[in-house]
């Protein structure tokens, strides 16, 4: 979403699926606008860890913002409030790694729906829960 609440597509590519990983592992690569305002605070039962290959990312982990810049890495054990925001004014692109996997469904779920097409039988599986706790990044409680 775009800080103004328009919708703005990102670009979802799953590069590698709970399938191939035996369910322990899954990465995809996201392309964050500009604009990309980010998901709201947020919790799941999962590890996430976020690889910046081009541009900056602000991370809130818990009460903490932190930026992270091409070439950077950050890790956001399951359970832990976070979310993120490309607040830099240029794109951004990043992998997104989680284990176990499954989560990878939720993106190729939305990468079918903004082509137009079916999503893959794979993708229909369940997905991991994500409990929204607070705001996004900028935004008031």
């Amino acid at each position: 979403m775009m800080a103004t609440g328009q919708a703005r597509p990102q670009r979802f590519v799953v590069r590698l699926r709970s399938e191939e990983t035996g369910g322990h592992g899954s990465l995809v690569e996201i392309d964050a606008g500009a604009d990309f305002a980010g998901p709201p605070l947020h919790v799941h039962d999962f590890d996430e860890g976020f690889y910046v290959l081009e541009g900056e990312l602000t991370f809130q982990v818990e009460q903490e913002l932190i930026t992270k810049q091409a070439g950077e890495f950050a890790f956001v054990p399951r359970g832990v409030p976070h979310t993120l925001a490309n607040r830099s004014g240029a794109p951004a692109r990043y992998l997104l790694f989680c284990t176990p996997a499954g989560f990878e469904r939720s993106f190729a779920r939305r990468a079918a729906e903004q082509d137009g097409v079916e999503a893959p039988p794979w993708a229909l599986q369940p997905t991991p829960e994500v409990v929204r706790i607070g705001p996004r990044i900028g935004e008031e409680a």
